[in-house]
């Protein structure tokens, strides 16, 4: 046997061609040869025939160098990268795939159109496409034009009190610190309260700027005040302010950062002054604003306040609620979060049945609520 015939036989290929071995020249039974090789005794005398007539080299996959049997048409798939040169070039494989078929006829799968336009130079995969680059976007001229809010939660008081979350307000044309709420979470009743003393102490900005949590973002219908909205956008809207949601952290940077700040210098302040309670630090946190802003703030390019004073007829009791729409039944009832109110049977309530009224809630009643009726 030639070395050159060693070469084309691969490692499985060698290993059967010791076993045939063995049967032609030490009289090894066909049947313990299969056994072996894990074949038939059918396919183990097919190839001790073709090993007596051609040798080593008769062992070899006749398969090789043969086209695959999936192998693409290269009249086709010169047809469909000529057609995709002429009227797709600038499409995608996806799309250039479904028009070769709906349009030309070709069919082809989206694979092998990606392959032929990679190779054609005509489409770039992802993993080999330059990182792209995000500049951080200008900051808006105006105070007041538009706010960052957000919550953290984190051990504010450290080991001295349970982990509790921080509402953050600021400006994003100076980065100044607006409102600073403790809470024991971050919930719309929470917000509600932290944007009632901002509004009460600076007046009504343009727009609010925050993330995609629940108290923002509808993600489930019983969540909204109505189609749509929030009920915190529901509050905003009736306030004439602006609210838009980030599609990243980045986005909203400005909160972001003042996170990292706040979570080092807050704590550290905090536990100077002793304070442990969720009252005792909002009381002194407008202190710390005063000191933060006069070393951190920056000076906006306009000197225009956009924020604009509360109207007469805004009530925040009235719009800073929790507000739901149920519909009254014949019994005189309204079911609502599980449990059912009982009207009084008056003239007045039973012109309301069939009809839907709507039930306001000045305060977190999920956590207050103590089964009473109201």
């Amino acid at each position: 046997m030639s070395p050159a015939a060693l070469v084309t036989l691969s490692m499985r290929e060698l290993d059967r061609l010791k076993v045939i071995q063995a049967v032609v020249d030490l009289g090894l039974k066909p049947g313990r040869a299969a056994e072996r090789l894990g074949l038939t005794v059918r396919q183990v005398e097919r190839l001790v025939a073709r090993y007596r007539e051609s040798g080593a080299a008769g062992l070899a996959s006749r398969k090789r160098k043969a086209p695959g049997n999936r192998k693409l048409d290269e009249g086709l798939a010169l047809r469909a990268l000529t057609t995709i040169r002429e009227r797709y070039a600038d499409f995608g494989p996806t799309l250039a795939c479904e028009k070769l078929r709906e349009c030309h006829g070709l069919v082809l799968s989206k694979e092998t159109v990606r392959h032929l336009m990679t190779d054609a130079g005509l489409w770039v995969p992802r993993k080999q496409r330059p990182p792209g680059i995000h500049q951080p976007r200008a900051r808006r001229a105006c105070f007041g034009e538009l706010i960052q809010i957000d919550g953290s939660d984190h051990r504010w008081f450290e080991e001295r009190a349970p982990a509790c979350t921080l509402l953050v307000y600021v400006d994003d044309a100076t980065s100044r610190l607006m409102t600073l709420h403790f809470t024991p979470t971050e919930s719309t009743f929470s917000y509600f309260e932290a944007t009632r003393a901002y509004l009460e102490r600076h007046g009504k900005p343009v727009a609010f700027y925050s993330d995609k949590a629940s108290v923002f973002y509808v993600k489930r219908r019983a969540e909204t005040a109505g189609k749509g909205v929030t009920q915190f956008g529901r509050a905003m809207y009736e306030l004439n302010i602006d609210t838009f949601c980030a599609n990243s952290s980045p986005a909203k940077g400005r909160v972001e950062r003042a996170h990292l700040t706040l979570q080092d210098r807050l704590v550290k302040e905090l536990r100077l002054r002793g304070i442990s309670t969720i009252e005792a630090a909002n009381a002194w946190a407008p202190a710390f604003m005063a000191a933060y802003n006069a070393r951190f703030a920056k000076p906006p390019r306009s000197t225009f306040d956009a924020h604009r004073p509360l109207r007469t007829d805004e009530n925040l009791d009235a719009i800073l609620t929790w507000r739901v729409r149920r519909k009254v039944s014949r019994s005189l009832t309204v079911l609502n979060d599980r449990v059912i109110w009982l009207l009084k049977d008056t003239p007045a309530t039973r012109r309301l049945i069939g009809r839907y009224i709507e039930v306001w809630y000045p305060r977190d009643f999920r956590a207050d609520y103590d089964g009473s009726l109201i």
